[in-house]
């Protein structure tokens, strides 16, 4: 994976890495469970996993769009576009 920082951080992040540490976040998560999209920046991040937090959102949208995937606040499932605030993933 690469370091936090280089040329492919931020949310121009090439597309797969970030989309497989989520499904490989909830794949090991019960059925139903959430994960937190800072889950999967701190796996790609690290130490500066804040910087990768918009293009773990921008992964979970993409998700979403696959049909991978729900996004969700307070349990209930919301456009990620337009979402403010925490959002949690789920699988579908």
């Amino acid at each position: 994976m690469s370091a936090a920082g280089g040329p492919e951080s931020g949310p121009d992040r090439a597309g797969g890495e970030l989309e497989r540490v989520i499904l490989d976040l909830l794949d090991k998560r019960a059925e139903g469970a959430t994960i937190c999209p800072s889950e999967a920046a701190r796996v790609v991040g690290g130490d500066e996993w804040r910087d990768e937090m918009e293009a773990a959102r921008a992964a979970a949208r993409r998700l979403v769009e696959s049909g991978e995937v729900d996004i969700t606040q307070g349990g209930e499932v919301v456009d990620g576009a337009t979402a403010k605030g925490p959002i949690r993933i789920r699988r579908r």
